[in-house]
């Protein structure tokens, strides 16, 4: 790829103007995805980093002109409001080049079931085009297609259009996709293969001639090993068993009765059936089963690894000789039983849980993951107890660089960005990023340090061998920083029982209200009480939320407009022991050394968890709030140097100290104004 010349590399960024941090960035990541490399940007929020993320990218694509089909940018986010502030980001660039380059093509997408209004889950089939003959569907497909080409579209208004006009918003924006120059999406879209070997075909596009931009990128590693975590219970042979035989009963009313024990797909059924069934009544199996919940129990641990190969031989064992077609083999009659469960149709009841919903795909999946690990230390097979004290087996993969390493190698280049993507250096060792082809650079948002000092206690720790004897201290704390703000204040706990301890022992919150976080918390239960917190403040009340740190109150959510004035961090939250916590550990530790391995696989993500928690208030330069972080082991050296540089610390060694620090921080706002005029 060719790099644009020094005084046009900006001709694409959307705003009239540009500040230092944003010009280097946007320098960096041309310089790096015009030879194909990869820039590693751990860029707070303020610094417009999607803006210079599209600018930069844009720019290389433009001048890549020797192609014959022109690279596209693959822009992945895992929220819907970020796919809007890129669609509206293009829409800016496209009215500042105007007339000097063709409009930059945008088509935003998110899940099938998200985009369709009825997708039936056993067969992917929607009926958005229901009763439509083929030429009406050729010319509404056009009528949508220009729509979203008109100028940059966010889905939901390109959903809106489908279904006023009764056509599949969702295939039609996967059949144009070849088309545009950039295609917003999530992560699975490219990170999970099944998805990726579906949609990169349709969509006519190749990953090879796209340049990868990833948002909120300290998710990814989570997000790759998500994608082949599958869970089932011991009874889901059972389960299974009968979801085989309503599919079989199916099949047979379809073909009635003339011929229909030649049919091909109910001899196939017949089969998949003695195979399950033979899963049931194996004694090999049950009393392995019992044997695996008795050491389980004898651990006194919440879960212990199990010996994947083990595992298969054990169903392999069990099914050898049913299905003579396919050889003699036990492991061989498992594939090909694994791709029969894959065709059982089930109707699904949409009202229960998706855990109760078609056990032979839930089984197959786990299956086919255990076959491709079984002889690989990245994946370990954990066996716990389930709701219910139901026996269950869980995968879960230790290195995301199995599935990230083969997408950043085949890629034209990426950006892989976020305000916490501390230190950038390691997402290369976990994501498989080509080694001497990763820059990591930190960048500073430009906003004063001022309006979020941070203060770190010294004397309180949610350590478990210290926790008690600091616990009234750190209430303390807490309800200094209650009293003396001027406004919202958010309080984020290490663990939900620890958050409920402390929410219940926090009695009088001086004239606060209160929102709590629970276990499982919807999205619209989330987004519901945030609208909450920001119509007290618009009515000059003022409130105390109570979240934890990783969950729903403390990642993910805008908390725009300046509406929490002080968050509260407790603790660090550290992953608790168990078997798949040490199986991380001793995979890193051989893959990287014993340091790297604890502050990859416990330091680091717990950090993270904080970070996130603490970026909450400040969304724009003028926001102001002040951060209390009730952890001392945030200033050990280890700890503290991998924080990040442009942080502000003050230390406080007792709750008055506290009180006076969060006194002054809200009188020298009054002195300048109202907060909420600022």
């Amino acid at each position: 790829m060719r790099v644009a010349e020094e005084d046009t590399e900006y001709q694409f960024f959307a705003h009239d103007k540009i500040r230092n941090s944003q010009r280097k960035m946007i320098s960096d990541a041309i310089k790096l995805l015009s030879r194909g490399d990869f820039l590693l940007a751990a860029a707070p929020t303020g610094l417009g980093k999607t803006a210079a993320a599209l600018a930069s990218s844009i720019e290389v694509i433009r001048y890549d002109e020797m192609k014959e089909r022109s690279p596209k940018i693959i822009f992945m986010t895992g929220r819907q409001s970020q796919h809007k502030i890129i669609v509206d980001t293009v829409k800016k660039i496209n009215k500042k080049i105007d007339n000097k380059f063709m409009d930059i093509k945008l088509v935003d997408l998110i899940g099938r079931e998200g985009m369709c209004k009825n997708v039936d889950k056993s067969t992917g089939n929607c009926d958005c085009e229901e009763g439509l003959s083929e030429q009406k569907k050729r010319s509404k497909k056009i009528q949508l297609e220009d729509f979203i080409f008109y100028e940059p579209r966010h889905v939901d208004n390109v959903i809106k259009l489908g279904r006023e006009i009764g056509i599949c918003s969702w295939k039609t924006a996967r059949e144009i996709s070849w088309k545009s120059d950039i295609i917003v999406c999530d992560y699975n879209h490219i990170f999970i293969d099944s998805v990726r070997e579906s949609s990169l075909p349709a969509m006519g596009v190749d990953l090879e001639n796209s340049i990868l931009i990833v948002d909120e990128a300290h998710n990814l590693p989570n997000r790759i090993r998500n994608g082949l975590q599958r869970r089932i219970t011991e009874d889901v042979f059972q389960r299974a068993w009968h979801d085989i035989d309503e599919c079989k009963k199916t099949l047979e009313q379809k073909l009635g009765k003339v011929g229909k024990n030649h049919s091909k797909q109910i001899v196939e059924m017949n089969i998949l059936s003695k195979q399950m069934k033979a899963l049931i009544d194996d004694k090999m199996i049950s009393n392995w089963f019992e044997e695996k919940g008795a050491e389980l129990l004898g651990s006194n641990k919440d879960d212990i690894i199990i010996d994947t190969d083990e595992f298969i031989e054990l169903l392999s064992n069990a099914i050898q000789g049913i299905d003579d077609e396919y050889g003699e083999l036990g492991i061989d009659q498992l594939v090909n039983m694994i791709e029969r469960l894959k065709t059982v149709i089930i109707e699904e009841d949409d009202s229960i849980d998706d855990d109760e919903q078609n056990d032979c795909i839930r089984l197959a999946e786990m299956l086919e993951i255990c076959i491709q690990f079984r002889n690989s230390d990245a994946m370990a097979l954990v066996f716990d107890r389930a709701i219910k004290d139901k026996n269950r087996i869980s995968s879960h993969l230790l290195d995301p660089s199995i599935v990230g390493s083969k997408i950043f190698k085949e890629c034209l280049g990426s950006i892989l960005m976020s305000g916490t993507l501390y230190p950038p250096e390691m997402y290369v060792d976990l994501l498989g990023i080509p080694v001497g082809r990763a820059e990591c650079n930190e960048y500073d948002s430009g906003f004063d340090p001022n309006n979020r000092p941070i203060l770190i206690s010294t004397d309180v720790t949610s350590k478990y061998s210290e926790r008690e004897s600091c616990y009234s201290k750190m209430i303390g704390h807490i309800n200094s920083v209650i009293e003396k703000t001027d406004g919202n204040i958010a309080i984020f706990a290490p663990s939900y029982s620890m958050l409920s301890r402390i929410e219940s022992d926090i009695s009088y919150t001086f004239g606060k209200k209160r929102l709590k976080e629970d276990q499982g918390m919807s999205k619209r239960a989330v987004n519901d009480n945030i609208t909450r917190l920001r119509q007290w403040k618009s009515m000059g009340a003022e409130g105390v939320l109570f979240g934890v740190l990783g969950g729903k109150f403390s990642e993910g959510v805008d908390y725009s407009d300046n509406i929490l004035n002080s968050v509260i961090c407790i603790g660090l939250p550290l992953p608790p022991p168990s078997s798949k916590q040490d199986a991380l550990m001793n995979y890193y530790s051989a893959k990287f050394g014993r340091k790297k391995a604890w502050k990859y696989a416990s330091l680091q993500p717990a950090l993270n968890n904080v970070l996130q928690a603490l970026g909450r208030p400040i969304r724009k330069s003028q926001d102001k709030a002040i951060i209390v972080l009730l952890e001392k082991r945030l200033l050990e050296r280890e700890i503290f140097n991998s924080l990040p540089k442009s942080f502000q610390i003050i230390r406080t060694s007792n709750p008055s100290r506290t009180a006076n620090h969060v006194s002054r921080f809200f009188e020298m706002q009054q002195s300048m104004g109202s907060i909420d005029e600022l």
